[in-house]
């Protein structure tokens, strides 16, 4: 890892652990919940720049990763090693397409061997270059957050680019001690991605697309309200007033998987970020599992060691040790 300069920095680390990960985010508040199980592995690099901040994301799991980030930026993305599903704020990811818009939060939903390569700029940086761009404000859809197709070819522009800037830095750590360089590249960059957006976009779809993601974000709020009593499917409709058809069509068009399934996902993660920050005679496996609904411990623990590779009571004892 380079030493950090005044305002440029660039980072690369590894984790075997998903909730690690979450902490590697460089001031993002997200949380990571695999949707498939298995041991996870990821690697994040960093790279920021005076007004911006390159991203690289390379994960072996399928995954939801979902929080705030930073409201006063817009970010734009590319998803890579596109195998299977994948959805970004409710709307689904095609190959060569790009995940474009405000930067206030994230939600993504990614298949197993996903990277993402992305650029996050400050709102001030942004409007700068589009104006010099279009001679103009910056296309005001950007205040949401939409999936936006390109063409193979700016697709593979766009991917050499932001590859280059993250190697050339990783060559050249005294690159990160030249000024005049690092706004090159930043403008570069951010040029390149603002020459490669339309300047109007049909935005008619994200009414729906927003419907459907409160119903889940209030399911989910419902789920984490009372753990140690899970809601019932039938429950849940009824608190959230949807049929069991609406609820389960809002789950699989927004994150690809059924309620029922999501929130048992959301309630194991729960209780192993609980066994992770246990303290020797705070609580045992037993009594933190029935605090998030498990009371069948062989199941709970098959169903954990199957999502985490691992059995509950050695994540509680590597948290001890």
């Amino acid at each position: 890892m380079s030493t950090p300069a005044s305002s440029a920095w660039h980072r690369c680390q590894r984790t075997d652990d998903i909730d690690d990960f979450g902490r590697l985010q460089g001031g993002w508040p997200l949380e990571f919940e695999m949707l498939a199980g298995g041991r996870f592995e990821g690697q994040l690099e960093y790279l920021q720049l005076p007004g911006a901040r390159v991203v690289r994301e390379s994960l072996n799991r399928a995954l939801r990763q979902h929080g705030g980030m930073d409201a006063q930026s817009c970010g734009f993305a590319l998803a890579l090693g596109l195998h299977g599903e994948a959805r970004f704020s409710g709307q689904r990811l095609g190959v060569d397409a790009a995940m474009v818009g405000q930067a206030d939060e994230l939600d993504l939903c990614s298949p197993s061997g996903f990277e993402l390569l992305g650029c996050v700029v400050d709102a001030s940086l942004l409007e700068e270059v589009a104006e010099e761009v279009f001679q103009d404000q910056a296309p005001p859809w950007l205040r949401h957050r939409v999936v936006v197709g390109l063409s193979p070819l700016v697709h593979q522009q766009l991917t050499a680019a932001m590859r280059l800037a993250l190697t050339q830095v990783a060559a050249r750590p005294g690159l990160l001690d030249e000024p005049a360089s690092l706004r090159l590249l930043r403008d570069d960059l951010v040029q390149r991605w603002i020459n490669a957006m339309p300047q109007a976009l049909d935005l008619r779809e994200l009414k729906s697309v927003a419907a459907r993601r409160r119903v889940v974000a209030r399911a989910c709020e419902l789920m984490r309200s009372c753990p140690e009593e899970p809601l019932s499917m039938l429950a849940l409709c009824r608190r959230i007033g949807a049929s069991q058809r609406k609820l389960t069509y809002c789950f699989q068009e927004s994150l690809g998987l059924s309620p029922a399934r999501y929130l048992r996902l959301m309630r194991l993660h729960a209780v192993r970020r609980e066994l992770r920050a246990a303290a020797p005679g705070q609580a045992s496996v037993q009594d933190l599992a029935a605090r998030w609904g498990f009371w069948h411990m062989g199941q709970f623990a098959t169903d954990y060691r199957r999502q985490f590779g691992e059995l509950p009571s050695s994540t509680l004892r590597q948290a001890l040790a």
